[in-house]
C-alpha cells in the first residue's frame, strides 16, 4: 500500500476504561481501523490528563488511576478517513475526536518477521 505525500490524521481521545461491546475501546477502533483497510493505527497510553468532565486521570503512585488517556492515532487519505468517521459515530463515543492535515514523508513496510 502505498500513501500520497499529503493526507490527514485521525486522533481520538479516550479513556482506558471504556469498552465498546465487552471489549477496550482502543482495541475495537483499531481491529475496526485494519478491517476498513486504513493505512494503520497506533495506541498511545497517557501518563496524565483530563477531558471534558475536567476529571483527572494520573498514573502516580498516590493517586492510582486504571482510567489514564488514550490517544488512538490513525493516518489516510482524506477520503478514508471521511469513510471511517461514521464507524466512529456508530460506537457513540465519549471524547475527542479530530482531523488534521499531515504530509507523509514515508510508508513503507520491511519485511515481515516471524
Amino acid at each position: 500500500m502505498t500513501l500520497p505525500s499529503s493526507g490527514e490524521i485521525l486522533r481520538i481521545y479516550i479513556g482506558e476504561s471504556d469498552f465498546w461491546h465487552h471489549q477496550p475501546l482502543f482495541e475495537a477502533i483499531v481491529l475496526k481501523a485494519r478491517g476498513a483497510g486504513l493505512a494503520g493505527a497506533t495506541v498511545l497510553r497517557g501518563a496524565m490528563g483530563f477531558g471534558a468532565s475536567s476529571r483527572l486521570h494520573t498514573a502516580k503512585i498516590l493517586r492510582l488511576s486504571m482510567d489514564l488517556p488514550i490517544v488512538i492515532e490513525i493516518v489516510d487519505t482524506p477520503e478514508k478517513i471521511a469513510a471511517f468517521l461514521p464507524v466512529l459515530d456508530e460506537m457513540s463515543i465519549e471524547g475527542l475526536v479530530t482531523v488534521e492535515e499531515v504530509r507523509v514523508l514515508r510508508y513503507h513496510a520491511g519485511p515481515i518477521k516471524e
